[in-house]
C-alpha cells in the first residue's frame, strides 16, 4: 500500500536517500540543492539512518569523499547544482573511469556566468560526456522514483557506472506536489545491499583505484567504460520493469505522449524535465481544437536511446527539439544534436527538424511560448519549409 504524501522535489530526493540508507553521504550546500543534504542531515541526527554524513568544504571534496567511500566498498551519494557540479568536474570523470556507481542528485541550475541561481540545464548538459548515466525527471514523483532505481542501474555488474538523477531547480525542487512513496521495507528489498566484486577493503583481492594508466592500457579501459554505458540501456529497462511490478508506475527510455484526439499527429516536440508537463497541457488543448501535436519526453539522456528515438520520430513529418541549454556551437543545443545524430545514424531522413533554445537563466516558459512552437511546426507541415533550424524562444533579440 503506497504512502500518499505531499512534499517538494528536494524532500523527495532526501526521503529516497533515507530509505536507501547509504554508507556515506558527502555534500556541500549550493542553491537550489541545499535542502537535499539539509533534510538528510536531520535524518542522520535523529538516528533514522546509519549513514556517515560528511560535511565537506567544497563540492570537489564532496565527490572526492564519495569516490573514496565507494572505492572502499560503501554505497555513496551526494547532491549539487550548477557551479557545484562544475567544481566536481575532474572528479566526475574519475568516478566514471574508476567504475564507481556513486549516485548524485542534480538539481538543475544555470551554470555561471553570469551569476544566476535559476533553472536551466547547462550544468548537467555540460557533464553529459563525463561518463555518468543521466536520468531526467518531469516532476517530484519521477525524481523520487528515478532515485530509487539509480543504484540498481549503476551497480549492475555489467554497468558499474555513476548515475546522475536530474530535476528542475525551484520549479520541481521547491514545489509541493502529491507523491506516492514506497514503504521502507519495499525500498530496501528493491534496492538491496551493495555487494561490489572488487573494493579496496577486500584484503583477499588487492586492487588499485585510479592508478597511472598510460597508452599501454588507457584506450582499453575507456573502451570498457563505453561498453558499460551501452550495457546500461538494457539494465535501465530491466530495472524499470521490476519497479513497475511493485508500484504500477511505468518508465521507459522516453515517454511518447499523445493527447486524446491527437492520434495520427504529424508533428512532434521533444523536450526534457518539467517543461514537458507544460507541453502536455498545451498539446491537450490543441487536440481539443483538432490540432494534433505529439510530445516526446526523454527520461534517459545517457546512454542516449539512438535506435528507439529514431524509430519513434520516423513517423512524423516535422520534429521540434527544445533545449534548455545552448552548446554554443553555432549549430544547435545538446538535445537537438543528439536527436538529429540518432536520426541520421538510423537513416531516418524524412522529418524536417527545428531547434529552439529556451528558458536560459530561468526565463519563464509560458503556455503561449509552447503554443508558438506548436504553431510554427504545424505551419511547416503546410509549407514544407523550415525558415530557420536554430532558433531562440522568448528572448529579446
Amino acid at each position: 500500500m503506497a504512502i500518499r504524501e505531499r512534499m517538494s522535489g528536494n524532500e523527495a530526493f532526501a526521503v529516497a536517500m533515507k530509505q536507501i540508507n547509504p554508507a556515506v553521504v558527502a555534500a556541500f550546500p549550493i542553491t537550489p540543492s541545499t535542502e537535499v543534504p539539509q533534510y538528510f542531515s536531520t535524518y542522520v541526527a535523529d538516528g533514522l539512518v546509519d549513514t556517515e554524513f560528511v560535511a565537506v568544504e567544497s563540492e570537489h571534496s564532496a565527490m572526492s569523499a564519495c569516490i573514496g567511500a565507494q572505492a572502499a566498498g560503501g554505497r555513496a551519494m551526494t547532491a549539487t547544482s550548477a557551479n557545484g557540479l562544475a567544481l566536481m568536474w575532474e572528479c566526475l570523470y574519475i568516478a566514471a573511469a574508476s567504475r564507481l556507481p556513486v549516485v548524485l542528485a542534480c538539481v538543475n541550475r544555470t551554470l555561471s556566468g553570469p551569476l544566476n541561481i535559476h533553472n536551466d540545464h547547462s550544468d548537467s548538459m555540460g557533464a553529459r560526456d563525463s561518463g555518468w548515466i543521466q536520468l531526467y525527471s518531469e516532476n517530484n514523483q519521477e525524481a523520487y522514483d528515478n532515485m530509487l532505481m539509480a543504484h540498481r542501474i549503476g551497480e549492475h555488474k555489467t554497468v558499474n557506472l555513476p548515475v546522475m538523477v536530474c530535476q528542475d531547480g525551484f520549479i520541481t525542487s521547491h514545489a509541493i506536489e502529491n507523491i506516492d512513496l514506497l514503504e521502507d521495507d519495499k525500498v530496501k528489498a528493491f534496492v538491496g545491499d551493495y555487494e561490489p566484486e572488487f573494493y579496496l577493503l577486500n584484503r583477499n583481492t588487492p586492487i588499485a583505484i585510479g592508478p597511472l594508466d598510460h597508452f599501454t592500457h588507457c584506450f582499453e579501459h575507456k573502451r570498457q567504460q563505453a561498453q558499460a554505458m551501452m550495457n546500461a540501456k538494457e539494465i535501465i529497462l530491466q530495472v524499470s520493469k521490476e519497479f513497475e511490478a511493485i508500484t504500477g508506475r511505468k518508465y521507459e527510455l522516453f515517454e511518447e505522449y499523445i493527447a486524446e484526439g491527437a492520434e495520427g499527429a504529424e508533428v512532434c516536440v521533444v523536450l526534457l524535465n518539467s517543461t514537458a508537463g507544460t507541453a502536455k497541457y498545451v498539446a491537450a488543448q490543441y487536440a481539443a481544437q483538432g490540432k494534433k501535436v505529439a510530445i516526446i519526453k526523454p527520461r534517459v539522456f545517457r546512454p542516449f536511446p539512438v535506435d528507439e528515438m529514431a524509430a519513434a520520430l520516423s513517423k512524423y513529418k516535422v520534429v521540434a527539439i527544445m533545449d534548455k541549454a545552448d552548446s554554443f556551437n553555432a549549430a544547435g543545443g545538446p538535445l537537438f544534436t543528439d536527436v538529429t545524430s540518432a536520426m541520421y545514424a538510423s537513416k531516418v531522413f524524412d522529418p524536417k527538424v527545428i531547434n529552439y533554445i529556451y528558458g536560459l537563466g530561468g526565463r519563464d516558459v509560458r503556455t503561449t511560448d509552447i503554443a508558438k512552437v506548436f504553431d510554427e511546426v504545424l505551419e511547416v507541415v503546410n509549407t514544407g519549409e523550415v525558415k530557420s533550424v536554430y532558433n531562440y524562444l522568448g528572448v529579446r533579440e
